[in-house]
């Protein structure tokens, strides 16, 4: 996918702010997969709350373009594409989604922040996901524990 105008514009004022060479390699995506969750779940990460996001370790081989690197930048946008903040992947894990903790579940940000909350919207996420792109999920499923950390938002 090639990236916009907006977002190129965006990645130059975060380089500029930061000291950042311009030429460090960065991705693109959103969270989540509807317009929605994409917005409400990056207002979480430009607020403070949110400083974790997972996902199926499958998915992300199937999507190399947008699976975590370690030390990544990354620019999140909307749905659409407008970018809304620069985030740098800090840690990624691959857990079985049954070992993953209450720490995570509550940095993720969502819901009441409970791992019982995390478990329930993320199993239902997954299984869905992965029923979309043929793939097993079961309790025994990786998924990518990913923690960052925000570096640049320039919203009012």
């Amino acid at each position: 996918m090639e990236t916009s105008s907006q977002v190129k514009e965006f990645w130059r004022k975060f380089c500029e702010a930061s000291g950042t060479n311009p030429e460090t390699p960065f991705q693109v995506w959103f969270f989540g997969n509807s317009s929605e969750m994409a917005r409400e779940l990056a207002e979480l990460v430009i607020a403070g709350k949110k400083s974790a996001t997972a996902s199926l370790a499958a998915v992300n081989e199937l999507t190399p373009e947008i699976a975590p690197v370690a030390d990544g930048f990354s620019v999140v946008t909307d749905f659409e594409g407008n970018p809304l903040g620069v985030i740098q992947t800090t840690e990624i894990r691959h857990l079985p989604i049954m070992e993953v903790d209450a720490q995570f579940a509550f940095d993720e940000g969502e819901g009441d922040q409970s791992l019982e909350y995390w478990r329930d919207v993320h199993w239902r996420y997954f299984t869905k996901e992965a029923a979309e792109l043929d793939l097993e999920f079961n309790g025994k499923s990786l998924i990518c524990c990913e923690r960052f950390r925000l570096l640049f938002t320039d919203l009012e």
